[in-house]
């Protein structure tokens, strides 16, 4: 009796938690552009406005570069951040882990959570933000939501928003001209700024994380997790090898 009522106070911290968070609004963010997108985009920031003023500031000056007018246009900017010669990706995992085994393991628990709790990924991987978005609002183990927030999503954004800085812009424009001797070209008739306008949406999410939770600059959260357990404890094998060889 006493550990069902533990339960159910944890599940309403959690659904308190989740009310603050927006995380499936926001998801729609970074779903790739349709004709609607400009539409979509303009029902989140006033979804967010009334508890996250200043996030939905951030959207209306992503809304102000993006080119709502031109649906191709739309789709080459997200495909020039998210994809094809993209400046990050939106598989988190790929993000922290690149080709490493450990996104390999952490791909096969996030299907089994995505499964569990009935969110369906499309055609995307299980590491895809959009998804663990989606995931969090369909979570009642607060743990899990807290070590998701601290160990893969906080993370990743910082890797990401850090990619869109001029310096790395203009360090992998150097080299897809180099390598594929070719760029996609910038919006015409829009700032050069237009270019990187889903940092917005990238600090958007950052600041709403913020908001809910109190973020860790280092992996120090005790794991309840098996995958994510793993995959920090493998982290600190290799952290501590690094340091006895120098």
């Amino acid at each position: 009796m006493q550990a069902l009522a533990l339960r159910k106070v944890r599940q309403r911290e959690v659904r308190k938690m989740k009310k603050l968070g927006h995380y499936t609004l926001v998801a729609g963010l970074f779903d790739y552009p349709t004709q609607d997108y400009p539409d979509r985009v303009r029902a989140i920031e006033k979804g967010l406005r009334e508890d996250y003023p200043l996030v939905a500031d951030k959207i209306i000056k992503f809304l102000e570069l993006l080119p709502a007018e031109n649906l191709r246009t739309m789709q080459e900017l997200f495909t020039r951040s998210f994809d094809v010669q993209a400046i990050t990706t939106l598989d988190i995992g790929y993000v922290l882990f690149g080709d490493d085994y450990k996104r390999g393991e952490l791909l096969s628990n996030l299907n089994r959570e995505h499964v569990a709790a009935k969110n369906f990924c499309g055609s995307e991987l299980a590491d895809h933000l959009p998804n663990v978005l989606r995931l969090l609002d369909r979570l009642n183990d607060k743990e899990l939501i807290e070590e998701l927030v601290q160990l893969l999503i906080a993370p990743s954004l910082r890797k990401m928003i850090g990619e869109f800085s001029p310096e790395r812009i203009e360090t992998k424009n150097k080299a897809y001209q180099k390598h594929y001797k070719t760029l996609l070209e910038s919006p015409v008739g829009k700032k050069i700024n237009a270019v990187t306008l889903y940092r917005y949406t990238l600090e958007a999410l950052l600041d709403i994380l913020a908001a809910n939770f109190v973020l860790i600059e280092q992996k120090e959260l005790p794991q309840t997790c098996d995958f994510l357990k793993s995959i920090k404890q493998e982290n600190e094998i290799e952290e501590k090898a690094e340091s006895h060889a120098n």
